[in-house]
């Protein structure tokens, strides 16, 4: 019987929230395989959501990493390489946009909003790519979130559309660059989820509903599924998959202008 093997891989998971997080079934997943991991969390206010999180799957490096301040990811991959000497897997789960940049019309988006919404949630896997590359000297998996609002225009998403294309149009790129160094580098579209992070867009529960009447399975998908792309994109399964953004999304995206 095959299986997914990540034994004695490492992985480094940023940006879990809570146990409703994408980066948390990620973490779960590519621990349930058998990599080590290490979690970071943004600041102290989300530690206390997270801790039990990181006991339950003995990770073994556990750290506060705000994208924002300087020298937290810089702090996180010394720790990794003072730990492990090598990184395997990283996982970006960062995303962030001023609450009157996410509420308002991107016409209206102040160039400061726009350019801390850019650094923190794509900039962020480019500092990542950059301080993975030396630990990942066997090759390796980069994997970040994206979302269907990258390509088509989602109502209400607003400023993190032309986030999310710039975060895609990277994966591209740095998949390009890593590639001969056996680095992979891919996205996962990720279908509406209920998370803290997507309760800051409007109107959320109409997209769900949107989205489970217009995809072909007919209902959405949950952040288990998500965390087991990620394993799949960790894995030697998927050992010929970069510089993709792979939908997990129950087909929404292929729907297009669906009427029943």
């Amino acid at each position: 019987m095959e299986a997914i093997d990540l034994k004695g891989r490492k992985a480094l998971i940023v940006g879990v929230a809570n146990a409703d997080s994408l980066a948390w079934w990620a973490a779960k997943h590519i621990r349930g395989a058998g990599a080590d991991v290490a979690i970071t969390y943004m600041n102290d206010k989300a530690k206390p959501y997270v801790a039990p999180l990181a006991a339950e799957l003995g990770a073994e490096i556990v750290l506060p990493c705000n994208v924002a301040v300087p020298g937290q990811l810089e702090a996180v991959f010394d720790a990794a390489k003072e730990k492990w000497g090598k990184l395997d897997i990283v996982f970006h789960a960062v995303a962030w946009a001023r609450k009157e940049d996410l509420h308002g019309r991107l016409t209206d988006c102040s160039a400061d909003g726009f350019s801390e919404s850019m650094l923190i949630s794509c900039h962020s896997f480019i500092r990542m790519a950059r301080l993975a590359e030396p630990l990942m000297k066997q090759g390796g998996s980069l994997i970040t979130l994206s979302y269907y609002g990258a390509e088509k225009v989602v109502d209400h998403y607003n400023v993190m559309g032309p986030v999310k294309a710039a975060l895609e149009a990277t994966v591209r790129y740095l998949a390009h660059e890593l590639g001969p160094t056996g680095i992979r580098v891919n996205a996962i579209s990720a279908g509406p989820i209920k998370t803290r992070a997507a309760s800051g867009i409007e109107h959320f529960d109409e997209l769900i509903l949107e989205a489970a009447a217009k995809a072909p399975l007919r209902r959405t998908v949950d952040a288990c599924e998500i965390g087991r792309v990620a394993v799949l994109l960790a894995s030697d399964y998927g050992a010929s998959i970069t510089g993709e953004v792979l939908h997990a999304d129950a087909g929404f995206h292929v729907a297009g202008m669906v009427f029943h």
